[in-house]
């Protein structure tokens, strides 16, 4: 019998060919790591709704959604007006214009945390320049973030992120970037005291549901107690929520939970499939951006960048909050993937093999170990062999996610019941194998 990768090989040559052109002017092929899926990536000639099709005319369900950018899904009709409007007008303008007061006035009304709003490119610049302000604004230089936890590619941040933890996450980082950077256990408030009680930190960032680690979310008492000692401490709580900014609820994880943050990071989902982060927050610490009332260079914090704004991108961000913010999409969507995660726990369990589904609204994690894991260090004893199996079964029936270890899934508003009974039904098929050696 032909395994899953035999078949897949029959079915994209096309893609083998354009992975082989790619070796050749991208270092592994691809724009980003994560997206090198052996034996080499299917390549993406168009996308629509919950679909995505290659080169070679395959279709796909996708469960990726765009880094979970995508809560319409592909090309939502609304979203692309708006860009294609916006792009007609100008795709670039360089100088102050109203989208950017239109989303940031949006964004305050949703998002509990938020008085002030600036703009950037990405999640990783919104980490960035958040570290940078909440250091200029109290003094300090330390910072904790959790193990497991990731912020992007930004230096300071980019430690602890994959077990062991006390290992370099890779060559070329400045180690004297992260020498004032501390790794916590996530879920681990006795941890957290300790570190708070020092009186020595600038920021403490935190994931409410961490998304490398596979989707794990805060406990309540957890975040309702770093907020507390982050008060009585002096040190400001950063909630990033690039991932669950308006993914699970309107005003994201911090109305769910109920606990405000001193700042947010926002991307993905915030630019409607466009490229965007944000930094927002509370308006006394965000004053020390503001240039008029701090205008030397020792009194204020930067932020800026060229397409810092940028209009295609609110544009297309203010399309899909209108859409957000009644609160029906979240309704489909919480049914849905409860509905997944109780279908995907009893598909393995029936055939004993260990299993932990866990995430947050419309964001899953799908865990092969026993009992859903705490934080990453837990995570981190998941089978990656029936994983990666998984995976390949699932791509072999047209049904696609990332990562391959660690699976991540993200529906959209264009999956579907019919959706989650396809995706349920290859999961039995392939339960009964998955405790069998490959």
């Amino acid at each position: 019998m032909p395994s899953p990768l035999d078949d897949y090989a029959a079915r994209t040559p096309g893609s083998r060919t354009w992975y082989e052109r790619a070796r050749a002017v991208l270092p592994a092929g691809v724009s980003y790591g994560i997206r090198d899926l052996a034996p080499y990536p299917f390549y993406v000639d168009r996308a629509e709704g919950a679909r995505v099709w290659d080169v070679d005319g395959n279709e796909y369900t996708d469960y990726w959604c765009g880094h979970g950018a995508l809560i319409l899904g592909h090309a939502a009709p609304p979203v692309v007006e708006a860009a294609c409007r916006q792009a007609a007008r100008g795709s670039h303008f360089g100088f102050a214009h109203p989208l950017e007061v239109e989303l940031a006035e949006m964004v305050r009304r949703l998002v509990p945390g938020v008085e002030m709003v600036r703009y950037t490119n990405s999640g990783t610049e919104a980490n960035m320049y958040a570290l940078a302000l909440a250091r200029a604004f109290t003094g300090r230089t330390r910072v904790a973030k959790m193990e497991g936890g990731w912020h992007g590619g930004l230096e300071s941040l980019n430690t602890a992120v994959h077990a062991p933890f006390g290992m370099p996450e890779a060559l070329g980082l400045n180690p004297h970037a992260t020498a004032d950077t501390e790794a916590l256990p996530f879920n681990d408030l006795d941890a957290a005291q300790r570190a708070l009680a020092r009186g020595d930190l600038a920021a403490l960032f935190v994931e409410p549901m961490m998304g490398a680690a596979g989707c794990i979310a805060a406990d309540r008492d957890y975040l309702e107690g770093l907020r507390e000692l982050c008060t009585r401490h002096g040190t400001l709580l950063v909630f990033d929520e690039v991932i669950t900014g308006f993914r699970v609820a309107p005003g994201g994880a911090q109305q769910y939970y109920g606990v405000t943050p001193d700042i947010t990071t926002l991307g993905k989902i915030l630019g409607g499939g466009f490229p965007i982060g944000a930094l927002c927050g509370r308006r006394e610490v965000f004053e020390r951006l503001d240039h008029r009332r701090f205008g030397g260079r020792g009194d204020r914090a930067f932020q800026g960048g060229t397409f810092s704004g940028n209009p295609v991108s609110l544009a297309a961000g203010l399309a899909t909050i209108r859409l957000l913010e009644g609160g029906e999409v979240y309704e489909k969507l919480d049914r849905l993937a409860a509905r997944l995660r109780e279908g995907i726990a009893a598909a393995f369990a029936e055939h004993g093999v260990a299993v932990g589904v866990t995430g947050l609204a419309s964001a899953i994690g799908i865990h092969f170990r026993s009992g859903a894991p705490r934080n990453a260090a837990e995570a981190s004893a998941d089978d990656l062999v029936v994983a990666r199996r998984y995976f390949d079964h699932m791509l072999g029936c047209g049904i696609v996610f990332l990562q391959p270890a660690s699976p991540h899934l993200f529906l959209s508003a264009a999956h579907t019941e019919a959706d989650i009974d396809r995706f349920l039904e290859v999961t039995r098929e392939f339960a009964p194998q998955a405790g069998r050696s490959a």
